[in-house]
């Protein structure tokens, strides 16, 4: 990794945010990166707003706020909204197409929707968009490998949900497979 990774994870409280960046924030110890990982939510937590910021680096890192990500996935309209601006010039940007529904304006980024919910809908694996979005991420950079996302999802799943270990493995698989549409 040439330089720092910084990724901004937003939805609203309940889509899982926080869990995708615990993932992401995994693999980066499992490949032995530097990492920061900083949940933010609204006092609501379910239905309010969501995000966190993972930063992955082979160096220290000197701050774990993401002001300006390098990849922004939206899992919504108001996130997205509230982010879109920040991603820097060249930046990635997956969104949810179910919940953000439109295509951005910006052409200097590289923006991928992906129907994320409506997809683990159709898979009957509700409530893991979040790991399709990880999926469609890992397809895009790289960030790191499916073998350690896998491994990163089995430590971030608590022992008493290890059951669902296996559909968040199955979810990140779709996303990464998913052909998405580029704006």
């Amino acid at each position: 990794m040439d330089k720092p990774m910084n990724i901004m994870l937003a939805g609203f409280g309940g889509q899982g945010i926080l869990f995708a960046g615990k993932i992401i924030a995994n693999a980066g110890l499992i490949d032995g990166r530097e990492i920061s990982w900083l949940p933010s939510y609204g006092p609501e937590m379910r239905g309010g707003t969501a995000n966190c910021s993972v930063v992955l680096s082979d160096e220290v890192i000197g701050s774990p706020l993401v002001t300006t990500p390098d990849v922004l996935i939206a899992m919504n309209l108001p996130s997205y909204e509230r982010f879109i601006n920040s991603v820097v010039p060249g930046g990635v940007v997956i969104a949810d197409s179910t919940m953000v529904g439109s295509c951005t304006m910006r052409r200097d980024i590289e923006y991928f929707a992906i129907p994320a919910t409506a997809l683990a809908e159709k898979n009957e694996i509700q409530g893991l968009a979040n790991v399709i979005c990880i999926g469609k991420l890992l397809a895009l950079t790289g960030f790191s490998s499916e073998d350690v996302v896998k491994q990163a999802i089995d430590k971030s799943v608590s022992a008493k949900h290890q059951d669902l270990a296996e559909a968040n493995k199955r979810a990140l698989q779709i996303g990464e497979a998913w052909a998405t549409s580029e704006c």
